[in-house]
Formats: C-alpha cells, sequence, structure tokens
C-alpha cells in the first residue's frame, strides 16, 4: 500500500494520477508505463487526467479503446451535468462545489467521467482543484477507500456536492444578517450590493443543482451490471440531499426577494419622506415670499416705502405668520 507521504500528483504530463484498487479499500499507483501495460484482468484501475492536457488528450482519443464520439463528448467544454450510458458503460457530467481555502468563496468545477466495469476515467481542467477527488485518493492511499467501481462512482458523486452544506449555511447566514439590518431599519448603501451578490450565488448553485439532480437519479436507476446495490442505495442518498439543497436554495432565493422588496419599500418611503419635508418647508415659505415678492415690485405706493422701521416690522409679521402656518399643515395633516 503506499504511504500518504510518498503521494505526488501531477509529476506525469496529463496525469494526476493512476491507481490500481485491490478492492479492499487499498490502492497501488501506476505511471503512464503502466497504464499502457494495464489490462482488465490486472484489477479495476481510476485514472484522473488533466482534460486541457495535449498528452491525456492524445491518450484518451488514441489509446485509450474507447469510442472516438465518447473521447470527443469527455475533452468536450461542455460542463452541464449529464449522463449517457452506452452499452453497459456510463458517460457522466457532474459539477463539484469546491471552497476557495484563502477566499472562501465557491467555484463549480466541471468533472468528466468514464464509467466501465474495470475501469473510470475521470478529468478534470488543470487550472481547477477539486478537493472531492483528493479525498478519495488519501482515503485509498490509507485502505479506507471504495472497494468496487459502483461504490467509487457512488463516492465521487457524494464528495462532489460535500461542501454544498457549508455554502447553503453562508448563504443563509448572510440572508438572516440583511434581514435583521431591515427590520431594525438599518439600512446603509452597501446593503443592494451584498443582497445583488447573494441573489447571484444563490441562482448560480440553484441552476447547476437541477440538471446534477437529473443525472444523479439516472445514474441511480441506470442498469450497467457493475453498479451493485449498495452504490444505487448511496446514490439515491446522495440525490435525496441534493433535492433538500434545491429546496434550500428556492427558500433562500424567496427570501431573498422578498427581503429586496422590503428594502425598496425603505427605500421609497425615505425618499417619500423626505420629499413631504421639503413640501411642507415650501408651504411654509409660500406666504413669505408672496409677500416679498409683492413688496419688491417696482411700483409707487408700496406702503412703508419711507418709513425707516417698515422692513422690522414687516419681519415682525411674517416670523408671526409661521407658527400660524405651521398649525395649519398640521390640521390638514401635511406635516
Amino acid at each position: 500500500m503506499t504511504n500518504p507521504a510518498d503521494i505526488k500528483t501531477g509529476t506525469q504530463p496529463g496525469l494526476r494520477f493512476a491507481a490500481l484498487l485491490d478492492r479492499k479499500g487499498g490502492c497501488r499507483d501506476l505511471d503512464w508505463e503502466g497504464v499502457r501495460q494495464w489490462k482488465g484482468e490486472d484489477g479495476f484501475l481510476w485514472l484522473h487526467l488533466e482534460r486541457d492536457d495535449p498528452i491525456a488528450a492524445q491518450w484518451l482519443r488514441q489509446e485509450s479503446g474507447i469510442d472516438p464520439l465518447v473521447a470527443l463528448a469527455l475533452l468536450a467544454d461542455e460542463s452541464r451535468p449529464r449522463v449517457e450510458d452506452v452499452d453497459d458503460n456510463l458517460l457522466v457530467v457532474l459539477r463539484g462545489v469546491n471552497v476557495d481555502e484563502q477566499t472562501g468563496v465557491p467555484e463549480l468545477v466541471p468533472i468528466h467521467i468514464w464509467g466501465e466495469a474495470n475501469r473510470l476515467i475521470s478529468l478534470r481542467d488543470k487550472g481547477h482543484q477539486l478537493s472531492a477527488l483528493r479525498n478519495i485518493r488519501l482515503a485509498l492511499l490509507t485502505g479506507k477507500g471504495p472497494r468496487s467501481p459502483g461504490g467509487l462512482l457512488a463516492q465521487i458523486a457524494e464528495r462532489v456536492v460535500e461542501h454544498l452544506e457549508i455554502v447553503l449555511d453562508s448563504l443563509e447566514e448572510d440572508v438572516g444578517s440583511l434581514e435583521d439590518q431591515a427590520i431594525q431599519c438599518e439600512i446603509d448603501p452597501s446593503m443592494r450590493g451584498k443582497l445583488a451578490l447573494t441573489r447571484r450565488r444563490t441562482i448560480q448553485l440553484r441552476r447547476y443543482l437541477g440538471p446534477q439532480r437529473d443525472a444523479l437519479y439516472r445514474i441511480q436507476h441506470d442498469d450497467s451490471s457493475w453498479l451493485s446495490k449498495d452504490a444505487r442505495l448511496r446514490l439515491r442518498e446522495v440525490t435525496d440531499k441534493v433535492v433538500r439543497h434545491i429546496e434550500d436554495l428556492d427558500a433562500l432565493r424567496e427570501r431573498a426577494t422578498v427581503l429586496h422588496e422590503d428594502l425598496s419599500a425603505q427605500i421609497s418611503e425615505q425618499i417619500a419622506q423626505n420629499s413631504n419635508r421639503f413640501t411642507a418647508l415650501a408651504a411654509l415659505l409660500l406666504p413669505p415670499s408672496l409677500v416679498a415678492a409683492i413688496l419688491g415690485t417696482n411700483i409707487g405706493g408700496i406702503p412703508g416705502a419711507n418709513d425707516p422701521d417698515a422692513f422690522w416690522q414687516l419681519c415682525l409679521v411674517l416670523a408671526a405668520m409661521l407658527p400660524g402656518l405651521w398649525l395649519l399643515l398640521r390640521r390638514f395633516k401635511w406635516l
């Protein structure tokens, strides 16, 4: 059994690792030469390749023995989750949730899989890391990995969605915090940006989880002979978990929509209150402005034109008018 300390992935171009499973929970590592010499009777082989590496692509097209159309589908850029059965084999495309260890931002990593009775080939892009497959490999290196082809496929399906619960908890916490701020009417300019980001992440996850659920359902009910009963039961549990996650995402999306409406209503109410204040201020200043406009006309006969105390008398009259106008507006419930 290989020691985990001796693990060296990616040392050969295009080959992340090749593990020959002993069907007891352990494995033995192979290089490209060992992969080329492998035969079905040697045991179950799991190859993990870099999809966008030319050496891996050449091996898949010319040396793997896979139908050219299947190889083309495995190397295609299409990453929408789906399942296609080819005789007794399965072509599977899934997308795993991987949380960046530095930023904490979740990313969707596509993984293409070709499953046979004695071999499973998985491919991912060179620039992406997927902790799900790394965890399965570490389990194999410690003798606690899957023991059958169906068990390996079921574990991959289970692992690619294991980070969803962490992501959903983070989204729910963000929405709950925004809801508390909205209830307490503590609206700040950053709330709309945070809410928009949360809604975008929710919609993105929901768009990929729907096809993922359908793909897992198809694998669970496929009639491939190498899918054991235990593997199907495990796949059913994974499918049920994905369905629950979809329901949680739908609930989060509805909460975010309601929260967006509440924020819009509160902002509109604030704008209306400010408009009312300006309208009331304009109403209070309208009579003094009218008096000032009349007295400012450049014609004869203006009262007090020759009286030096007329200006101060006018100021006293206008000051006495303001409380009366304020009480009148209060009576009309404009203030």
